[in-house]
């Protein structure tokens, strides 16, 4: 997982609440067990025509959003099944920060799984930064892990909350194995005292 650094990357605004996993990705590619190659079909049903082309009427197929890395979005995303597919799509399409209200309770977990960070603001505040993509779009934001604070040229300076546990392991680029592997020499003790007192469960 790559660490997750300061960075100022194009906002995409996604105007609509209630985005469900079943909607980021669609069931129909659920067909892998690796974490790669779901970029393609994020949002497919909303991005694509029937003959395969792209929809221009979707926001996201707009170029002013191309390369966005921060998604700002509606009210609840990220609810319905709990497929972890929906991150996975997500970080492939090239984002790597959601700012929203709310977000499904299984969604939001897995995306610090996934090196994603999503931030919870206040619905003014959400307002006021949708606002200002919508007033011109292609416009970039800072998102400061570290500082926990996004900026943006208007001038806003918006502070979030992160679990102190997540945020480092964000900043370390750290998923479940990584934080694994950093008890090797541990785990390698423990599993020579093991084949020194029960040898027969090591025989091959």
């Amino acid at each position: 997982m790559e660490k997750y650094t300061k960075h100022t990357s194009v906002a995409a605004l996604m105007n609509r609440s209630n985005v469900d996993t079943d909607q980021i990705i669609a069931k129909q590619f659920l067909k892998k067990v690796e974490r790669t190659g779901f970029g393609v079909h994020l949002f497919h049903d909303w991005r694509y025509l029937e003959d395969g082309t792209p929809n221009p009427e979707f926001e996201l197929n707009k170029p002013e959003f191309s390369n966005a890395k921060i998604l700002v979005a509606g009210d609840n995303f990220g609810c319905g099944s709990s497929r972890e597919h929906a991150p996975w799509a997500i970080d492939d399409y090239g984002f790597n920060t959601i700012i929203s209200t709310s977000f499904a309770d299984i969604f939001y977990n897995n995306c610090f799984k996934n090196g994603i960070l999503p931030i919870v603001v206040d619905a003014d505040t959400l307002k006021s930064l949708m606002s200002e993509i919508a007033e011109n779009e292609g416009v970039s934001f800072t998102v400061d892990l570290e500082r926990q604070i996004v900026s943006t040229p208007a001038g806003l300076q918006v502070s979030f909350d992160i679990d102190g546990f997540r945020k480092n392991n964000l900043l370390h680029g750290l998923d479940d194995i990584g934080l694994t592997l950093g008890h090797t020499d541990k785990i390698s003790a423990y599993e020579e005292k093991h084949k020194q007192q029960f040898p027969w469960l090591w025989a091959s």
